[in-house]
C-alpha cells in the first residue's frame, strides 16, 4: 500500500474533526456560556489527553500529531473558559431566587 494514502486520509480526517469542533469553540468564546458542559467531563478529557500524549508523541510526526495537538488545545481552552466564565449568583440574582420551604410550612402572602 502506498504510504501517501494513509497520510492523506489522516490529513483529511484532521481537517474534518477540527472543522466539526470549531463552531463549539467559537460559540463558547463569544457567549462565555459553558453551563451545558460538565466540568468533570472537561477535566477527564484533559487528563486523558495528557496521558494519551505520551503515546501520540512517541509516534513519528504526522497528521495524528496535528489532530491530537488540536484536541489538547481545544480541551484545555474549554476547561479554562469553564473555570473563568462560570456563573456565580450575583447578590441581586440570589435575592430573586425563591428559597426552599420545609414541607407542611405555609407562608403568608
Amino acid at each position: 500500500m502506498d504510504s501517501s494514502l494513509p497520510v492523506t486520509a489522516g490529513v483529511v480526517a484532521t481537517v474534518v474533526f477540527a472543522c466539526s469542533t470549531l463552531p463549539m469553540l467559537g460559540k463558547a468564546a463569544r457567549s462565555h456560556d459553558l453551563e451545558s458542559y460538565s466540568r468533570g467531563n472537561l477535566v477527564l478529557a484533559n487528563v486523558g489527553n495528557a496521558v494519551y500524549s505520551v503515546y501520540v508523541f512517541s509516534l513519528p510526526a504526522g497528521p495524528i500529531w496535528l489532530l491530537h495537538t488540536f484536541y489538547v488545545v481545544s480541551s484545555a481552552l474549554m476547561l479554562a473558559w469553564s473555570l473563568r466564565y462560570r456563573r456565580r449568583p450575583s447578590p441581586a440574582r440570589a435575592s430573586l431566587d425563591p428559597t426552599p420551604t420545609s414541607p407542611g410550612v405555609r407562608h403568608a402572602h
